[in-house]
């Protein structure tokens, strides 16, 4: 069964943030929630464009809760002092990952991790930790990461030490493995929470071909110009909107669901039209890969969750 935005509950009451909401999925994903009455928090790294569109979302919707939180979740650092700033949003009711990179040259941050694995998994992980307590307060919490069909193509979960140069680097595949790792720690997060019966669930979404400045920025890593411009056409021309790529996230952030529930569109193998409960491969639903992850990035990120 499909979901559209007419099904999305009253969010009013609910604190909900938002990571990477300054362009594309991130900013219609928060737009949609503070229409629907919820307080979002909009995290991004940089300050002037978040500015920006905090201003153009108040322009449209000038009753919404809006507060703002800086943080660059590549850097481990960097999402240490948010969540240390973000206890002054109370509770939270739910977490989205959206923030991500995409086929990025190879790169390693201050941490010493691939830019990709890093921003795309071992930031969410660290914050997820780290604002847990926040999402066990709000008395039912919901973390939810935006993986990608891509996962389908990562050929082996990335059960090696993150700090260590494999082989020939491949952007691809090292994105593949990053989507993957978002669905390998949706489901060991989720089990874990119940066994020790945390009121909080993990959901994931994958927004489909969705056009976005994703692939533009990982190809020239840049937010502008003649080449960004043109990989951006490009996803316009063949891809389904923005607007609807953030629908499979609204779902798994508002509707009722179980955890561990994946959504994503419906029609043309997954890659447009309105959300629904999908499937992931099975590499993503092994439990031991899941379980060996989780401990590889509890040493990666320093981080022992409860």
């Amino acid at each position: 069964m499909t979901w559209d935005l007419g099904q999305m509950p009253d969010q009013t009451g609910r604190t909900i943030l938002v990571t990477g909401v300054t362009s594309g999925l991130g900013t219609h994903t928060a737009r949609e929630l503070a229409r629907g009455g919820a307080r979002v928090i909009l995290a991004a790294r940089n300050p002037q464009k978040l500015a920006v569109t905090k201003a153009a979302l108040l322009d449209e919707l000038p009753d919404a809760a809006l507060e703002d939180l800086i943080v660059d979740v590549s850097s481990l650092d960097s999402v240490r002092s948010a969540a240390e700033e973000a206890t002054r949003f109370g509770a939270l009711d739910a977490l989205v990952h959206n923030a991500g990179v995409m086929a990025t040259p190879e790169r390693r941050t201050s941490d010493g991790l691939d830019l990709q694995m890093a921003t795309n998994h071992f930031g969410p992980f660290l914050m997820t930790g780290l604002l847990l307590p926040q999402l066990v307060a709000s008395g039912d919490g919901r973390v939810v990461s935006v993986s990608s069909a891509m996962h389908r193509f990562a050929g082996k979960a990335p059960l090696w030490d993150p700090r260590e140069r494999r082989g020939r680097h491949s952007r691809w595949v090292v994105y593949a493995q990053s989507k993957l790792a978002n669905l390998l720690f949706t489901h060991e997060f989720d089990r874990r929470a119940r066994a020790k019966s945390l009121q909080v669930k993990a959901l994931a979404a994958h927004p489909g071909y969705a056009a976005t400045h994703l692939l533009s920025y990982g190809q020239t890593m840049k937010g502008s110009g003649g080449l960004t411009s043109i990989f951006d056409a490009a996803m316009k021309a063949g891809a389904q909107s923005a607007e609807m790529g953030a629908l499979p996230t609204l779902m798994a952030t508002t509707a009722d669901l179980p955890g561990g529930t994946y959504c994503g569109p419906s029609r043309m193998q997954q890659m447009r039209g309105l959300p629904q409960v999908v499937g992931s491969n099975r590499l993503s639903r092994d439990t031991e890969s899941q379980r060996r992850f989780w401990d590889l990035s509890e040493q990666a990120t320093g981080i022992t969750y409860p």
